[in-house]
């Protein structure tokens, strides 16, 4: 039995069940963009945690800034004993955050804790209890978070009821059969048959889907969006956990549009794979909190936030949002080659915004019904040839490509070479 089969079979004696997992893989050493596991087998890393390693696996900057912060001190919490990096962090964030006048950050730990507490605020700034969110839309597994994630399997199916107050929209792709003029007009019918505007506090949305599938929000609705949280006195929330921090090409995805939220929630690839989260939003809304209702025991840990900083400074000292826009480039051009090979699955649907890529596999070629099974076989047969690439969408035939920003050209184009034998291996 292999090292990787053997910590399986103990995983599964230990650990529950209603953890999922993408590979049956165990990490041993990673650097940048490539990962080895116990058996010395190595991978190119095409998931990047999720959407969190931007900066890439252990970057020398954040791992020195990491370790001289460890020199000083581990933990106080915020709440008891504050500290300096916390304030600058936040100085930091303030000074990005594509949102005019004054701001103000709040840090926490999860993407989870960054969802909720920004619909928290919602709450305390408006006096109302109401949330309208999207169909296909992911925004953590918590109890509310989960409320608002627009997906019943695998993320609320058998785990009691949702919370209430919480409505969702359709969200409008060619795949969903919804346009934005539909999923505007629904939104009026929510306002007409379930909770009245002066009912809702907050509508929250992805400006990019992540777990949906890769599909940007078009502009027209978030205009349509900005026009009715003005009108009605709501509080707009994006949702930059997945989107954030250079991955589109953009500091904040929400810069591709000539629209601001009033509050934007981060998380993932702000602290290179320490765990750190936050809300970032107009002051008047902000302090609506009173003292001891936002926090947390862990928010905005001093290592953590150590290694935020670093990541800032990486991303302008290596020029990563140009690096961005110049690995998607490159991806979709490959994506686009592999189209055209007959020997490979059918594949539509290039997608994505700087290196934020995705596509779909498809029944047939020219078609568009999705084919889930054969996306479980490519995501199989890349972890086999030494790739390790995820899935998502609502209808699971959505392969995303999550590569660090920091990754050579050599091995992107290693990864795209893995994942097109994958794709004729599968076939």
């Amino acid at each position: 039995m292999g090292l990787n089969q053997d910590l399986m079979r103990r995983r599964d004696a230990a650990v529950v069940r209603g953890i999922g997992h993408s590979t049956q893989v165990f990490a041993a050493r990673a650097r940048n963009a490539e990962i080895w596991d116990g058996e010395g087998k190595r991978y190119v890393d095409f998931a990047g945690g999720i959407a969190v390693l931007n900066t890439g696996h252990a970057h020398p900057k954040v791992l020195a800034a990491v370790r001289e912060q460890m020199e000083q001190f581990t933990h106080t919490c915020f709440q008891v004993v504050l500290y300096e990096p916390y304030v600058r962090l936040a100085e930091r964030l303030n000074a990005l955050a594509p949102m005019t006048g004054t701001l103000k950050t709040a840090l926490f730990t999860t993407g989870a804790e960054a969802t909720e507490n920004a619909i928290k605020i919602a709450r305390a700034a408006t006096g109302r209890p109401g949330v309208i969110a999207f169909t296909g839309g992911f925004h953590g597994r918590t109890a509310l978070a989960s409320a608002l994630t627009g997906k019943v399997v695998p993320y609320k199916r058998g785990l009691g009821p949702a919370l209430p107050d919480v409505w969702h929209v359709p969200f409008p792709t060619a795949q969903n059969g919804v346009t934005t003029e539909e999923a505007l007009r629904y939104l009026n019918f929510i306002f007409t048959a379930d909770a009245d505007p002066s009912r809702i506090a907050a509508i929250i949305i992805e400006p990019i889907q992540g777990e949906g599938g890769f599909h940007a929000c078009p502009p027209e609705l978030m205009h349509g969006l900005r026009a009715v949280c003005d009108q009605h006195g709501i509080v707009l929330v994006a949702d930059e956990v997945q989107t954030g921090f250079g991955r589109t090409g953009r500091m904040f995805a929400m810069e591709h549009y000539d629209v601001q939220a009033d509050l934007i929630c981060v998380a993932k690839s702000l602290a290179g794979g320490f765990p750190l989260s936050g809300v970032i939003g107009r002051e008047a809304i902000m302090d609506a909190a009173g003292p001891g209702g936002l926090g947390g025991t862990y928010a905005g840990n001093p290592l953590a936030c150590a290694a935020a900083l670093a990541v800032l400074d990486v991303f302008e000292e290596e020029g990563l949002l140009a690096r961005a826009d110049a690995i998607g480039t490159r991806i979709k051009a490959r994506l686009e080659t592999m189209q055209r090979r007959n020997t490979l699955l059918p594949i539509d649907g290039i997608r994505g915004l700087g290196a934020m890529v995705a596509f779909d596999i498809v029944a047939r070629r020219g078609g568009s019904e999705p084919d889930a099974d054969a996306t479980k076989r490519v995501i199989a047969r890349a972890c086999a040839l030494g790739l390790i690439v995820l899935s998502c969408g609502t209808t699971a035939n959505t392969i995303r490509i999550l590569v660090p920003l920091t990754a050579e050209d050599d091995l992107v184009a290693e990864g795209l070479t893995l994942l097109e034998e994958a794709l004729e291996e599968a076939a």
